[in-house]
């Protein structure tokens, strides 16, 4: 693997499909490479558009301006940082001789959770919840009670937990209903009706795909409220059949899926050491930002050397860590953060801000990360270092 000069005839260039905190890493990881990387997404000022050589604002589940901007930029690796993308096109385009990251195939299979968990549950038979797929309210209704309440209703395509709700009682099913047809990526559409689980713990486990090989960062505990990502710890304690149960699922998935890069792969851990697959992305992962204090090499560089083909020689945790979602309580324009002071006074205590132009209620506007020599305290830095800020408009 060779790697040109950016802004030069010789450029490996990069084209980022969505721009948010995540892309932004990736981006900045890809530029300590040497890589050219050209950032897109629906609005303008996006985070990774902040740190990006160039950039362009456009609808990307429209297919024809999609394929307009990969024909303008020729990057040699296209890479789709979210779902909402009109992964059909760019089926056709790796096709024609365009490399997507991990493939094509693997973008337009997550795009939507049922192709995804057709894929685990019945093509590669691995344990999931029950679960049903429903195009209308009477569909959701027969499925919700074959399956047995309480069960989680969810927008077929979505992230950060929105349009995500349970059901507990039959009268909660048109809420829920009404709630996932506002809260989908691409506006109304079909959902997944999965049976509520009494899992132990959720966890990512994040996997990589190199030139040498598939290899598993330490994995990652989660706490989620409504589906959306609050905070993240490194290590989660496994057993070791827990562990070789998560390492063979996340194995057998990504293997499927193919390509190169980290897929973040959600499991349930049940009691007695039962394990169940939820989702995967093919991409790095919001739990995984913990992996900036926790790592040698954060999921992010981990993710730019494999998809510039590059080998990783190994996986290095250098302490425990957690990180703390700062999230949005009231919309407001132009944010402006106070606190950092007190924060950053805490040893082992970090903060990224994302620096979205707009904050809306609940949406993520950076993390706070902290080390510790323990799972416990670190998350209670990280907690109270997020208490600790306060976000107004300008």
């Amino acid at each position: 693997m060779s790697i040109g000069t950016p802004l030069n005839a010789s450029a490996t260039r990069v084209l980022l499909l969505g721009s948010g905190e995540l892309g932004k890493e990736v981006a900045i990881e890809l530029m300590r490479l040497g890589a050219e990387v050209i950032a897109c997404d629906r609005y303008e000022g996006a985070p990774a558009m902040q740190v990006a050589h160039r950039s362009h604002v456009l609808d990307m589940l429209d297919g024809d301006a999609l394929e307009r901007v990969i024909k303008l930029e020729r990057p040699a690796l296209i890479v789709p940082e979210i779902e909402a993308i009109a992964t059909d096109r760019l089926v056709r385009l790796e096709g024609e001789g365009w490399r997507v990251i991990p493939t094509a195939a693997a973008a337009f299979l997550t795009m939507n959770r049922e192709g995804i968990r057709r894929l685990a549950a019945e093509e590669l038979g691995l344990a999931t919840t029950p679960y049903a797929f429903a195009s209308t309210y009477d569909e959701l209704h027969l499925a919700a009670l074959h399956i047995g309440l309480p069960v989680v209703i969810k927008p077929i395509m979505s992230s950060s937990g929105k349009g995500q709700s349970v059901a507990r009682t039959e009268a909660d099913l048109r809420r829920s209903w009404d709630y996932a047809q506002s809260g989908g990526r691409a506006g109304q559409g079909r959902v997944i009706i999965e049976g509520f689980v009494k899992f132990v713990s959720e966890i990512t486990l994040l996997t990589l795909r190199t030139v040498n090989g598939t290899q598993f960062c330490d994995a990652i505990g989660h706490l989620q409220v409504d589906g959306d990502y609050i905070e993240s710890w490194q290590p989660h304690a496994l057993s070791a059949l827990q562990l070789q149960r998560s390492k063979a699922i996340a194995g057998a998935i990504t293997e499927r899926l193919g390509g190169y890069g980290i897929f973040g792969v959600e499991l349930f851990l049940l009691e007695d050491d039962q394990v169940l697959f939820s989702e995967v992305s093919p991409r790095p992962h919001d739990t995984g930002l913990v992996t900036m204090a926790t790592q040698v090499l954060s999921e992010f560089a981990l993710h730019a050397r494999a998809i510039l083909g590059l080998p990783v020689a190994s996986i290095e945790r250098h302490s425990c860590g957690a990180s703390a979602a700062i999230k949005a309580t009231t919309a407001c324009a132009s944010p402006v953060f106070h606190g950092l002071t007190k924060v950053l006074s805490v040893p082992g205590v970090d903060v990224r801000l994302f620096g979205k132009p707009e904050a809306t209620a609940g949406r993520r506007m950076g993390v706070v990360t902290a080390t510790a020599e323990s799972v416990d305290a670190a998350r209670a830095k990280a907690v109270a270092g997020r208490a600790a800020l306060s976000m107004q408009s300008t």
